[in-house]
């Protein structure tokens, strides 16, 4: 499986192992989270974790698809943009109720807000096996990839129709000025015309 490193995390706790799972890229750590739930929710979720991942990578200016986690202002926008906005104070409540933060929050990785969202054990996360399941996450990740190059396909259409329209309505009002002006001129010249017969 590319992109996710080995099938045991490093570290002598399971809070170690967290942190290096959470070192990881979104990518990396929405496989090992899809891997370890897969039988329970992952198959159901895929393509919602496969949505923040895309998401985050958006947000993250920064790090791009090498990003591991989003700063707190970075984490609103992602949940603002899934409607699953929050107040500071109930993200970091929601974090610390749910195990997947300690006292203070600056970083979000990915891992730490599916932990919350799904009420995920973290434990049985960190010592999850890994790769039984790499061909149906390969499949769901490029059944997403089609189904987003074909949503970003639809909306450029969408887009060069609405331009089109935009162009077709300017030209249209651009006609009827130049109509009128024509008309204005006309009556001017009869104007003119008959002022003229009658001197």
């Amino acid at each position: 499986m590319a992109d996710n490193t080995g099938n045991v995390l490093p570290g002598a706790t399971d809070f170690e192992k967290l942190e290096s799972l959470c070192a990881r890229t979104y990518k990396a750590q929405a496989l090992w989270f899809l891997n370890a739930f897969w039988d329970s929710f992952g198959e159901a979720e895929a393509e919602n974790l496969w949505n923040y991942v895309h998401k985050a990578v958006e947000i993250d200016m920064d790090s791009r698809e090498a990003g591991t986690h989003l700063n707190e202002m970075e984490a609103h926008r992602l949940l603002e943009s899934f409607d699953e906005t929050m107040t500071v104070r109930e993200m970091r409540t929601y974090l610390r109720q749910h195990g997947a933060i300690g006292e203070r929050v600056k970083n979000v990785p990915l891992t730490h807000w599916w932990i919350a969202k799904y009420k995920a054990d973290w434990t049985v996360l960190v010592n999850a096996p890994q790769g039984d399941n790499s061909e149906a996450i390969e499949k769901a990740q490029a059944m997403l990839e089609s189904a987003q190059a074909a949503l970003n396909e639809a909306t450029a259409r969408a887009n060069e129709a609405a331009n089109a329209l935009r162009e077709s309505i300017a030209a249209e009002e651009s006609a009827k000025a130049r109509e009128a002006e024509a008309k204005q001129a006309e009556a001017q010249a009869i104007s003119a015309e008959e002022a003229a017969r009658q001197r």
